[in-house]
């Protein structure tokens, strides 16, 4: 199968390029290489006869126009978003241009393609989204693919929109579409501005360790080399015009979870006090949401996927690339507003 990825050179986009070229499928990865991207996150795959590299921003529907001509993609898989809360409070604009207008363009260019080359049956558009359309939970409960949708950041309002038209477009003009929303990711190249990343650094510098609020807020974490396998299964074997909600199974509180990544650093790069003295309490960000925890169960019970892979083997595995791979992450401090607080409002 030969994929058009958008946002390949991101985070989870990265993981998916090298799962599915490793695979065995052609793949042709379009990203603007905005400030989170990094080349170096597909540099194990870049030489491969089945791996193709594309820059351009899906907000250029002509560029869009240009690759899916010179390709002809059998699916696309968009992961290309602004994805940042912090920076969605700070600079809301890039968000709405990027994840909603940039969605519209891709559904336009990839209705025209589809639509050129004779409507194939085998034709996918994979949309990528996020938990957080769904809002915020109390103690109890867990998102589903039925609950209704309560964005309430800059960021998810922009994913929920993009979200509306994927399914707008399945329904009016008949593409085939699978739309997926997955929880918190973590794990080897992400990009130093989440809690994960930026606990790991901080310690390792001796800097403040900053916890928004008392720490009580809590995520479903997914080790995103097991989303992007989640992510291949669902675009080969999802049902179309199907939304599959992808989950960890792995909640933690923010807290429970820095200090875990403090005593894994106290026994990977032991300093003479304990990493954990360094947390520090900051003032929330403003809508911060209390909980997200996904209900896996259509994708466990449809396609037969479960996450492999504990919260505590994914951290110990994640600290360990990190202290492995300074040369990864040291030129990424130097990018605007990596170290910085953002999202004051």
């Amino acid at each position: 199968m030969k994929l058009l990825l958008t946002g390949g050179a991101g985070f989870i986009g990265s993981a998916v390029v090298r799962l599915a070229v490793s695979r065995g499928h052609e793949v042709v990865n379009l990203d603007a290489m905005t400030y989170a991207a990094n080349e170096a996150n597909v540099a194990s795959v870049a030489q491969s006869n089945l791996y193709s590299f594309e820059q351009a921003d899906i907000r250029d529907r002509a560029a869009l126009d240009r690759i899916f001509a010179l390709h002809r993609p059998d699916a696309v898989m968009h992961l290309a978003a602004e994805s940042h809360v912090d920076r969605s409070i700070d600079g809301p604009a890039d968000f709405i241009e990027t994840n909603i207008t940039g969605t519209f363009n891709l559904l336009e260019a990839a209705r025209t393609h589809w639509t050129r080359t004779g409507k194939p049956a085998s034709f996918r558009f994979h949309h990528i989204s996020t938990d957080e359309v769904f809002g915020s939970l109390g103690p109890t409960g867990q998102f589903t693919e039925h609950t209704p949708y309560d964005p309430r950041s800059p960021y998810s309002a922009s994913k929920a929109a993009s979200d509306h038209l994927v399914r707008a477009w399945a329904e009016t003009y008949g593409l085939p579409t699978v739309l997926t929303n997955c929880s918190n990711n973590y794990g080897p190249f992400h990009f130093p501005e989440k809690l994960i990343p930026v606990t790991i650094l901080n310690a390792l510098h001796g800097r403040p360790i900053p916890v928004y609020g008392n720490g009580e807020n809590i995520r479903d974490w997914l080790y995103v080399e097991d989303h992007a396998d989640a992510l291949l299964l669902v675009l080969e074997k999802g049902a179309l015009g199907r939304s599959y909600n992808i989950g960890g199974e792995n909640e933690r509180r923010n807290i429970d979870l820095v200090r875990t990544i403090c005593a894994l650093l106290d026994e990977m790069a032991p300093k003479p006090t304990p990493h954990a003295d360094l947390i520090t309490f900051v003032t929330d960000r403003p809508g911060h949401d209390a909980r997200y925890a996904i209900d896996p169960s259509r994708i466990r019970e449809e396609l037969g996927w479960r996450p492999s892979v504990t919260v505590e083997e994914g951290l110990r595995r994640t600290v360990r690339w990190y202290l492995d791979n300074e040369a990864w992450w040291r030129p990424l401090l130097d990018r605007k507003g990596v170290g910085e607080r953002l999202g004051k409002g």
